[in-house]
């Protein structure tokens, strides 16, 4: 059995989120949780990589990602103009390549924005320890601004969550991990009645024998030459602790550390 490598844990928080895998023209989507494409995106501006550089080495990184609170899709309505009040371009062009305006003339363009809005999620990178290292320090101290898929979107909580160095493959780094949410939304989820202090989430890994192919790695960020490629995945419902306390209201010592009475002893 092959030794598991070290694993680095982000936190990806904040009012606004959006995760673009298919927007076109007026239309920019977002997907239900962090893309590939995104993350590669935030750890290559952590580390100050322009556009045109390699991100072979992040991209080689194996990801999952959890919802530990996958927020409420927000629809935003925009109307665009041209700012010297002339007819909006058509896709069509001149001889010279120029666009034609559009004809009849069309004097406003309407756009949409979707973004999750108040969602929280943990992705954890697995890969060499030498480079995820680098990575955790960059995010820490990042050379580019952070994002939450788009530039609109800054995070809303501290993004670097640490480095596992213990042998434990992905999956069990999400189980342990604690709920990331917070008690503000225990009512948005299902609560185990037998376990009062664990939450069901759910989560996808990313998995070669995954039965789900998801179109969101990026070959290069490079503008005139960017393109995408796919990866297997596939998705699972997890226990994680919530760090919540499970003692009712009414009990006077929630709250508190339980009672001890050998911890003065070293016992």
């Amino acid at each position: 059995m092959t030794r598991a490598e070290p694993v680095l844990l982000l936190q990806l928080a904040g009012p606004l989120q959006s995760w673009g895998v298919r927007s076109q023209f007026n239309r920019r989507d977002t997907a239900s949780e962090p893309t590939k494409s995104g993350i590669v995106g935030l750890l290559a501006a952590a580390l100050g990589r322009e556009r045109d550089e390699p991100i072979d080495d992040l991209t080689a990184l194996r990801l999952a990602v959890r919802a530990d609170q996958p927020g409420t899709l927000l629809r935003d309505y925009h109307t665009a103009a041209d700012y010297r009040e002339k007819p909006l371009p058509s896709a069509q062009v001149t001889k010279k390549g120029d666009q034609k305006p559009t004809s009849p003339a069309k004097w406003t363009q309407v756009t949409q924005r979707f973004y999750l809005q108040d969602a929280v999620f943990l992705a954890a990178l697995q890969g060499p320890g030498e480079l995820l290292g680098r990575l955790d320090h960059a995010v820490r101290a990042p050379r580019f601004p952070l994002a939450l898929g788009r530039r609109s979107c800054p995070p809303g909580r501290p993004v670097a969550l640490g480095l596992e160095t213990r042998e434990e493959e992905l999956e069990d780094v999400l189980r342990r991990v604690p709920w990331l949410a917070g008690r503000p939304a225990v009512s948005a989820y299902e609560r185990s009645a037998a376990q009062p202090e664990r939450i069901h989430l759910s989560a996808t890994i990313e998995d070669l024998r995954g039965d789900e192919e998801s179109p969101d790695v990026p070959v290069t960020f490079d503008p005139p030459h960017r393109r995408m490629t796919t990866r297997q995945v596939r998705r699972l419902s997890i226990t994680v602790p919530t760090g919540l306390d499970p003692r009712p209201e009414s009990d006077p010592h929630r709250g508190r550390p339980p009672h001890d009475p050998f911890a003065l002893l070293g016992w």
